[in-house]
């Protein structure tokens, strides 16, 4: 039966109906309605952040950790612009999130009032703005269901003081599951199993959407059934168990012999993925004319947008992925199984052999001062806890992190999108929230973490006891990599690395000392014997902590 309520109440109502238990947030003057209502609703865990980054951060890890939408309460256009760059990130990842802000007075548009729906509208499945109370129960049912819909994404809705003040009647009805169906065109699935039956050279992408989907075990199988050798696209979430003998690592454009992993491919299945991205422009057709690209995404406009492709299946790939399976297998002979046996071995002999080179390369500089970043990971593998949650937002030490971290499943490892920096703070504590039963270690190059270090206070305010990684390397080292990459590729030098303007730290970050300054306990390591005692000690306090470990930012 509809209920007489004031806007603001009806909005708190709604998230109690959607189940919502954390707001992460960073309030404003124009978000004082909300704040008074929460006066009544000590059930809601407010999660103070004092810049809005820090709050976007959380609510992604949070999301994605869980697998359902989360709430962030940000502030009108400011606070609404400093969310933007990690709802870009979220809104490329797939992250369920329902963003709001509030906005002045309707009427006083003629004085000064942001189209704040307009300028998100890029970076989000739906954004609309409320001037109505009556609005609030249908609107925020729908937002619920647009992010929770796959393909699933952020939503923002802004909300007018004159829908938060305003009373009306009104019905607070849930959104409810949405069942996607999602399945594949049979004719599609036909041809593609045809392809990849008579290849002999193929290889599998997979993407953030896989583990998005829940498809994982979907992968592995039909990448064992036609023993593929599996690579990781550019994204964030873990769509193949990484300790998997035919997982071969993130494939990366810029490395020339991932670009001739894929000229010699005579097939190549790619799955949830934005296939072939790069910051860089190498050519607009990175496949061979005589390679066949077969690309399923549960996303519109994701399959087809850059590389010529010959089956394009629009579907999830939780339920494309075993339809491909059972195609495939029931077109194989013999000798095609005896092949494919042979080359399941020489994919489990090849990614032995890329894991032995790197580590054979990590040993020549083993006992350097500053340790290295493959020392450091190393060492901090080796003490993680069999049931951590580990949050990448490593940047230029990633291939070190995915080395020596390994992950079986989604939401063992989550890793920052990288269009962004300053994710990693937030998104430690966020997976903390999601996981109070798991020790959750964030992994953050200091660059990364000087964008939102404020975070550290919000770890102290709320006793969120998560554990900060510092990769102190006193530079932005990502930029010299690709600065190099430029010069090299791009610029065609014969000399780079002459010249790194403006990359390096001469004034070094002391991280350990600013998080004391916080309330979050902080420890300075610079040797790797250092590292498992300094984390047991953190782990066992109970209370959020953060490891300052000085590293080699040499290239």
């Amino acid at each position: 039966m509809p209920t007489k309520m004031t806007g603001k109440k009806a909005l708190l109502e709604m998230l109690k109906a959607e189940g919502v238990e954390y707001i992460f947030g960073n309030p404003g003057t124009s978000e004082g309605p909300i704040i008074d209502a929460l006066e009544d609703y000590p059930e809601f865990k407010y999660i103070l952040a004092l810049q809005e980054t820090v709050a976007v951060g959380m609510g992604d890890a949070y999301a994605r950790a869980t697998g359902r939408a989360a709430f962030v309460s940000l502030h009108i256009d400011s606070g609404l612009a400093n969310g933007i760059s990690l709802m870009q990130d979220a809104f490329t990842s797939g992250t369920p999130m329902v963003v709001t802000s509030a906005n002045y007075d309707t009427r006083k548009l003629a004085e000064r009032k942001t189209d704040l729906a307009d300028m998100v509208r890029s970076v989000t499945k739906w954004s609309v703005e409320l001037t109505h109370p009556d609005q609030i129960p249908s609107v925020f049912r729908r937002a619920f269901n647009e992010a929770n819909s796959h393909p699933k994404g952020p939503v923002y809705v802004g909300l007018t003081s004159n829908a938060l003040d305003g009373e009306a009647e009104m019905n607070i009805i849930p959104s409810s599951q949405v069942y996607d169906a999602g399945g594949p065109d049979p004719a599609g699935i036909a041809q593609a199993a045809e392809i990849l039956a008579g290849s002999e050279r193929g290889i599998m992408i997979i993407g953030d959407r896989v583990g998005e989907e829940d498809a994982v075990q979907e992968a592995v199988q039909i990448a064992e059934l036609l023993g593929l050798p599996v690579y990781q696209a550019p994204g964030a979430n873990v769509g193949f168990p990484t300790e998997h003998p035919q997982f071969m690592g993130a494939l990366a454009l810029r490395r020339t012999e991932h670009r001739e992993v894929i000229r010699r491919a005579d097939a190549v299945l790619a799955v949830g993925a934005d296939i072939f991205s790069d910051l860089f422009y190498f050519t607009d057709v990175q496949l061979q004319d005589s390679t066949k690209l077969i690309h399923i995404d549960p996303r519109p406009g994701a399959v087809g947008r850059s590389e010529p492709t010959d089956v394009g299946i629009l579907a999830n790939p939780k339920l494309a992925l075993p339809a491909l399976a059972s195609a495939v297998d029931g077109m194989l002979s013999d000798a095609q199984r005896e092949s494919i046996d042979d080359r399941r071995s020489a994919v489990a002999e090849a990614r032995a052999a890329e894991r032995a080179a790197f580590e054979a390369a990590a040993m020549e500089k083993w006992d350097h001062s500053p340790m290295t970043p493959a020392r450091m990971m190393s060492a901090l593998a080796d003490a993680l806890p069999d049931n951590a949650v580990v949050l990448d937002d490593s940047i230029s030490s990633k291939a070190a992190v995915r080395h020596y971290v390994q992950a079986k499943k989604p939401g063992d490892l989550i890793g920052g999108r990288g269009g962004a920096i300053g994710w990693g703070i937030g998104a430690t504590m966020g997976a903390q929230c999601a996981n109070p039963d798991r020790p959750v270690i964030g992994i953050i190059g200091d660059g990364s973490s000087m964008m939102s270090i404020q975070g550290l206070w919000t770890a102290a305010n709320d006793n969120i006891p998560c554990v900060f990684v510092i990769c102190n390397n006193g530079m932005y080292r990502v930029l010299k990599v690709n600065m190099n990459i430029y010069k090299e590729d791009v610029l065609k030098e014969t000399e780079a690395g002459s010249n790194y303007l403006y990359m390096d730290f001469p004034t070094p970050f002391d991280v350990a000392a600013i998080a004391n300054s916080m309330g979050v306990h902080g420890e300075r390591i610079t040797e790797p014997g250092q590292i498992k005692p300094a984390l047991d000690r953190a782990l066992a306090s109970g209370k959020p902590a953060l490891l300052d470990m000085v590293i080699d930012g040499s290239l």
